[in-house]
């Protein structure tokens, strides 16, 4: 942002459990101000009338899409914490950004500095070990399955891996249950645990002939996402375009 005045945000999803966490660490920074509070039900209309300049998506996977073209139609910057923009998705947005190259979107999978970074450990460890699978572990309430942090994990690992030139991973399994090997993206194993007393927690296992190396990060409470979303509020009006991942921001 290029003048001093308090940054204006909305908090989509601010009833929420990370929304309210949202709306509490805006209202105590003192280089932004809470200008809406959006909720399910309420017009997008609100965000327009609000003048904020930056919008926070902390909603749901199905209903994310809408909010982040809304934004982009009407020159709104937005940070998307939520889940639910693959690829596809991002092209759209990516077309309608063409249309205002000033307007920033920047979609972050995890808000964690330590989560952001154990993805680049992870990134860095993949070229070195035969085998790679992840685990991530969720609240029950959670939407999506894989998380997007794990998602994520797994395209870097995997384009790593190819980088490095490495071939599949070693696996001998003929007979198994559907999904007891978890899913698989881009050729990672990813295994999922939904479980009452969980927060937000990812391993990623990497192994070779005599050793295993894990990368662990573990999120107890919805305050260690806070640091990395107001980053990306600070940040996102000086970045035009899609940014995916805090990486950039964080200067990784």
């Amino acid at each position: 942002m290029n003048d001093h005045s308090p940054i204006g945000v909305a908090v989509l999803g601010a009833r929420g459990r990370m929304g309210s966490e949202a709306v509490h660490a805006v209202n105590q920074a003192p280089d932004t101000e809470l200008a809406a509070e959006i909720n399910r039900g309420d017009s997008l209309e609100e965000l327009t009338r609000s003048g904020a300049r930056v919008a926070v998506d902390l909603t749901h996977p199905d209903s994310v899409l809408e909010h982040v073209t809304f934004c982009v139609d009407n020159g709104i910057h937005a940070v998307v914490g939520t889940s639910g923009l693959g690829e596809a998705e991002l092209d759209t947005v990516r077309s309608r950004l063409g249309e205002d190259p000033d307007t920033g979107v920047l979609v972050v999978p995890n808000f964690a500095v330590g989560a952001v970074l154990s993805m680049r450990f992870a990134e860095i460890a993949a070229k070195f070990f035969e085998s790679a699978e992840i685990v991530e572990q969720h609240h029950p309430r959670k939407a999506d399955a894989p998380s997007g942090t794990a998602a994520r994990t797994a395209h870097v690992v995997s384009r790593a891996r190819d980088e490095a030139g490495l071939g599949s991973a070693p696996d001998a399994t003929t007979k198994e249950l559907d999904g007891a090997r978890g899913a698989e993206i881009n050729g990672v194993h990813v295994h999922s645990v939904r479980m009452s007393g969980l927060v937000a927690h990812q391993e990623v296992l990497f192994g070779t002939e005599g050793e295993t190396l894990t990368i662990r990060h573990d999120s107890y409470d919805r305050r260690s996402f806070m640091p990395g979303m107001l980053m990306a509020v600070r940040e996102v009006g000086s970045r035009p375009g899609v940014t995916v991942g805090l990486d950039a921001v964080l200067g990784l």
